[in-house]
């Protein structure tokens, strides 16, 4: 049976979060929690996520990804060299534009590693954090495969984002 795990960003994700919608939603999908979503250390997420799937069968495990969700689940990649089934990765940020100041420099610099499973991004063509070209250069960096959803914000609850029913369909295709 696949295993599912949310893996938010920066803030965390709210209840009316889509990521909420999937944990109540999908059977066995649980939240990646962190000690602090307001001041992310890499190290401290990374270690995080290591110790939640310790004992998980990864040849079975889907993680769901939004924001630096998906630039920690890069590094936990490049630094670990685990392989799971597979990633939905939602709006990546573009934490190393210079006109931002993200306040996540220990994230940088962005991990540009093919992710050795089967992966999508999906971007909004309006992210106030992550440009079009930025996205697409993401996903063609990690081999993953692209998802143009529209002008959709930071795919967020802000941007209507909560029950996403689409994003479910979309996440059928990694299994």
């Amino acid at each position: 049976m696949i295993k599912y795990f949310t893996l938010p960003g920066y803030g965390n994700s709210g209840p009316e979060h889509w990521q909420t919608y999937f944990e109540q939603k999908l059977d066995n999908c649980h939240r990646i929690e962190q000690d602090s979503w307001d001041k992310p250390v890499l190290e401290d997420w990374l270690t995080r996520i290591g110790e939640v799937l310790q004992h998980e069968d990864l040849s079975k495990t889907i993680i769901i990804t939004h924001s630096l969700g998906g630039i920690t689940l890069a590094h936990w990649v490049a630094k670990y060299k685990r392989t799971i089934k597979g990633a939905l990765i939602v709006a990546p940020p573009d934490i190393e534009n210079p006109h931002e100041d993200f306040g996540v420099h220990t994230f940088l610099p962005l991990p540009l590693n093919a992710l050795p499973f089967k992966s999508i991004v999906a971007y909004s063509t309006n992210d106030v954090w992550c440009a079009k070209d930025r996205a697409l250069f993401f996903a063609k960096q990690w081999g993953s495969s692209i998802v143009e959803i529209g002008e959709a914000g930071h795919v967020n609850d802000a941007a209507g984002y909560g029950a996403w029913p689409d994003g479910l369909e979309l996440l059928k295709t990694l299994v």
